[in-house]
């Protein structure tokens, strides 16, 4: 089946984890097993991206095919956990989401609520009072712990690639590494925000592919309402629950009578909604692709 450029590009951002599964003692009762992943091996999914790019076939003219690359940048990000980690170590403490919440220690909360050097970006302790929206996407359950919070303010030429943003956050945030999506919130996300760089074979007018994109993945492998990553021949698939544009140009991306128009409203909505369940509304990207979309 030929892909329409927009359905291209979205499957070569999509990263496929290496699924592992928990014992058959440590599932829930009913399931054999429970299958999830865990981050380090999530963002290994983009050493090679970072460093050489992703590549897209795109269709040109209806006939001529290029292949764009484009690189990753970590946008944002959003880890919530059900458990009080330390934030240096990623270690769990005692923590139960009942009465015993409100004993958390002072001085871990002044850790959570302390600033990031890291870009200027804050970390902060979360209101675990979540409340469900009438809106696509609901997040069911309190949002959790705030482990680790994360929005890119840089301008694009100044920013680390997607893989050496995460090495440097994870100096400081060892779980950054060691968690597991079954650790995760079903609040945790993170954007990825694709810049092009080259295409081949090179065009004299490249202009009409410096489209960029910002996609937003779920981290948790148990989401409802749609996010629910796809389990396949040993891997796990993250594929975008949500899209922004960035001046893209409507006569290469959206293929006539396809549904690619109604795709990017649908997930430019569910970014938009979403932004605002996590009390993200901020996002310095979202608000940048959205004002300069066409």
């Amino acid at each position: 089946m030929a892909y329409s450029n927009l359905e291209s590009f979205l499957k070569c951002a999509t990263p496929a984890v290496r699924t592992q599964f928990l014992p058959k003692w440590q599932s829930l009762q009913g399931r054999d097993s429970i299958g999830y992943f865990v981050l380090e091996d999530l963002w290994d999914c983009y050493d090679e991206w970072s460093a050489y790019g992703v590549g897209a076939p795109i269709r040109l003219n209806g006939h001529e095919t290029v292949v764009q690359y484009y690189t990753p940048y970590l946008s944002a990000l959003q880890i919530y956990t059900g458990k009080s980690l330390d934030l240096r170590t990623g270690i769990e403490e005692l923590y139960l989401e009942s009465e015993t919440e409100s004993m958390s220690s002072d001085n871990e909360e002044g850790r959570l609520s302390r600033t990031n050097s890291i870009s200027s970006n804050r970390m902060w302790d979360s209101d675990d009072s979540g409340t469900d929206q009438d809106t696509e996407l609901k997040i069911k359950k309190p949002l959790g712990k705030l482990y680790c919070q994360y929005f890119d303010h840089s301008s694009p030429h100044q920013r680390l690639p997607f893989r050496d943003m995460i090495k440097k956050l994870a100096e400081e945030y060892l779980g950054l590494n060691s968690l597991r999506s079954i650790d995760l919130s079903p609040a945790s996300w993170m954007a990825v925000a694709w810049y092009p760089i080259y295409h081949l074979p090179s065009q004299r007018n490249p202009k009409e592919l410096y489209s960029a994109f910002l996609t937003y993945h779920s981290l948790c492998s148990s989401f409802e309402e749609g996010l629910k990553t796809r389990e396949t021949g040993g891997t796990t698939a993250l594929p975008p629950f949500g899209l922004a544009t960035y001046r893209m140009q409507r006569r290469v991306w959206v293929k006539p009578g396809t549904e690619d128009s109604q795709k990017i409203s649908s997930l430019l909505s569910a970014a938009s909604s979403w932004l605002t369940q996590v009390d993200a509304i901020h996002h310095p990207d979202f608000g940048f692709f959205v004002s300069r979309s066409m």
